[in-house]
């Protein structure tokens, strides 16, 4: 991960005490919350690494049950936010896991309704940044830090160069871009970061394409 300004080694306005345990734990329930489009019934989070030992100490799960509810770095209300989470109605739970991650900083974060039930893990990467490196199985990389749309559909020729000719329709440049799958011909995950936020009628003229099953655009955190 490369700094762009002396800014972003300090981090960012936050609420204390960390920048890696704190403020990139508040942004991983922040995606995490937006890839869920709102409040969970119940939310299971499993630390693991470095957050295992000192998310008690460091506030980490205090942060990222406030990131969870909405609630950014700058947000008072992080401090409260367990006391938040049961006016609210979210069921939280927190446990630690043994298994050694890819990274020292890492959270799963399990969120569930009476309809959907989305797994997410993220890492802190330092300095308030974080990457969201699964979703539900799928190996990826959201970073964000810009306009990022996800699309799950069928794996099936030529639907990359038809969600590209939709972007390229509507002038959008697209910055970087992967592709996730479990197995060849399975259910897929499309990842897209671009130059500037679409219109909602873009996303729904991407989600009209043939075999595209649902499209989720995240907004930059900051």
């Amino acid at each position: 991960m490369k700094y762009r300004s002396v800014f972003d080694i300090i981090g960012p306005i936050m609420i204390g005490p960390s920048s890696s345990h704190t403020a990139g734990a508040a942004r991983i329930g922040l995606i995490a919350r937006n890839l869920f489009s709102g409040n969970p019934k119940t939310a299971h989070i499993v630390f693991l690494g470095s957050f295992a030992k000192t998310f008690k100490g460091h506030g980490t799960d205090i942060a990222i049950v406030g990131g969870i509810l909405g609630f950014n770095t700058f947000d008072k209300r992080i401090v409260d936010s367990f006391d938040w989470a049961k006016k609210i109605g979210v069921q939280v739970q927190i446990s630690v896991s043994e298994v050694i991650p890819n990274h020292p900083n890492t959270a799963q974060i399990t969120l569930s309704s009476d309809q959907e039930t989305m797994t997410i893990e993220g890492i802190s990467i330092g300095g308030g940044k974080m990457e969201i490196t699964s979703i539900n199985g799928y190996s990826l990389r959201i970073t964000g830090e810009g306009p990022t749309i996800l699309i799950w559909h069928e794996d099936r020729y030529g639907l990359v160069a038809a969600v590209s000719h939709v972007l390229a329709k509507h002038q959008v440049n697209i910055g970087y871009m992967e592709m996730a799958r479990k197995e060849k011909g399975s259910e897929s995950l499309m990842v897209i970061e671009i130059d500037q936020p679409i219109a909602d009628d873009v996303r729904r003229e991407i989600e009209a394409l043939a075999h595209i099953k649902k499209v989720t655009v995240l907004n930059p955190l900051d």
